[in-house]
């Protein structure tokens, strides 16, 4: 009995130590924006954050609309929507970063934040989606573009959402507004 304590406390201290002996957040890793530049994540510390890994030729792509509804209704309560643009599902977003950004601001006028194309599947997965599909509530690999992830205050992934979940669904709106 005592040895499969002791091993639940290893396997426990184990699962639990990450980075040093401290559990990662979403705030502890950096990227680049479409526009080249570096950007820590923790500039989004304290406020509920919205991931989406976008396309722009997608059955799911009319999904920006209803995301900047969602960003404009609940930005000046703190929410935050990232976009992660990938081309990993059928090749639905074959553009360049300039391209992404032409087709998000002149269909959609997207305002919210969007980064550089992102590997989100597979060997090359970037670390920020590699910790969003391990530490969520659902963990397992993106299955789809416009698939989310709602990130607490405190970096967390609190809830993931699937691809059909349109962006001003109640379920949604109702996790946002639980995390403002």
């Amino acid at each position: 009995m005592q040895r499969k304590v002791l091993l639940f406390l290893i396997f426990t201290c184990i699962i639990s130590v990450e980075a040093g002996g401290k559990k990662m957040s979403f705030y502890d890793f950096k990227t680049v924006s479409i526009h080249g530049k570096e950007v820590p994540l923790d500039q989004y510390k304290g406020f509920p954050v919205l991931v989406v890994n976008v396309a722009s030729k997608c059955g799911y792509t009319p999904q920006y609309e209803g995301l900047e509804k969602v960003y404009k209704t609940f930005k000046d309560k703190g929410l935050k929507i990232v976009g992660f643009p990938s081309n990993d599902f059928g090749a639905q977003e074959p553009g360049s970063e300039t391209e992404i950004v032409e087709f998000c601001k002149l269909n959609y006028g997207v305002s919210f934040d969007l980064m550089k194309k992102t590997k989100v599947l597979g060997k090359d997965k970037d670390p920020i989606y590699k910790f969003l599909t391990e530490t969520a509530p659902e963990t397992g690999d993106v299955k789809w573009n416009f698939e989310k992830f709602l990130i607490s205050k405190d970096g967390k992934v609190v809830k993931r959402f699937k691809s059909s979940t349109a962006p001003e669904s109640m379920e949604l709106k109702t996790a946002i507004e639980n995390n403002l």
